[in-house]
C-alpha cells in the first residue's frame, strides 16, 4: 500500500485561484503520494493572473494549470477521486455531482482572493494569505496515516483540517 497515489480534487466556483493553488500545493508537498486536481462549478475559463504570478514567484509549476468544469471529473472515464475538498463557500452549498468511488469529502473554505479590491499590494496579499492557509492545511493533510484510518476517521480529520487557520495569519491581523 506504500506505493498508492491518492487523487485529491479541489473544488471552487470559478476554478481560477484557490482550487488552482491547492492543486499545485498538494502536488508539490505530497511527495508523489498525492495527485492534485481542481475544477469549478462555474469555471472562469482562465486562471487568475495573480495566481500565476504568485506560483511563478515561488517557482512552482504552472504549465498544466487551466480553469475547468467539475463535470470533467464526474465522467465515467475520469480519474477516481479519493478525496474531494471544497475551498470556497459557494461551492460548499451547491449540489455536487456524484463522484465515482465515493471519495471522502470536506469543506476547507477560505476567502476568495480574486474578489479582493484595492491596491495591487492588497490584492497580492490576499492571494498570499489564501496560499498560506491552503499550504498549512495541505501540510497537515499529507501527514495523516491514510492507510491506517477508516473512512469515518478520515472524514473527521479532513473536516478538522478545514477548520484550521494558520496561526501566523491571525498574528499578522492583530
Amino acid at each position: 500500500m506504500e506505493d498508492r497515489v491518492y487523487n485529491v480534487l479541489f473544488l471552487c466556483t470559478g476554478n481560477s485561484a484557490r482550487s488552482i493553488l491547492a492543486e499545485t500545493l498538494i502536488d508539490h508537498w505530497g511527495g508523489g503520494r498525492f495527485k492534485g486536481y481542481s475544477a469549478g462549478s462555474f469555471p472562469k475559463g482562465a486562471v487568475h493572473a495573480l495566481t500565476f504570478d504568485l506560483l511563478e514567484r515561488l517557482r512552482l509549476p504552472t504549465d498544466d494549470l487551466h480553469s475547468k468544469s467539475w463535470n470533467e471529473f464526474a465522467r465515467p472515464d475520469a480519474p477516481v477521486m479519493d478525496f474531494v475538498f471544497t475551498v470556497c463557500d459557494q461551492a460548499a452549498g451547491e449540489i455536487c455531482p456524484v463522484w465515482p468511488g465515493q471519495p471522502v469529502t470536506a469543506h476547507w473554505g477560505i476567502p476568495d482572493p480574486a474578489a479582493v479590491t484595492g491596491s495591487e499590494e492588497e490584492r497580492k496579499r490576499a492571494f498570499a494569505d489564501a496560499y498560506r492557509t491552503l499550504e498549512a492545511r495541505i501540510k497537515l493533510f499529507i501527514t495523516l496515516p491514510i492507510d491506517k484510518l477508516d473512512r469515518l476517521a478520515l472524514k473527521r480529520q479532513a473536516d478538522e483540517i478545514g477548520r484550521f487557520i494558520d496561526q501566523s495569519m491571525e498574528r499578522e491581523e492583530r
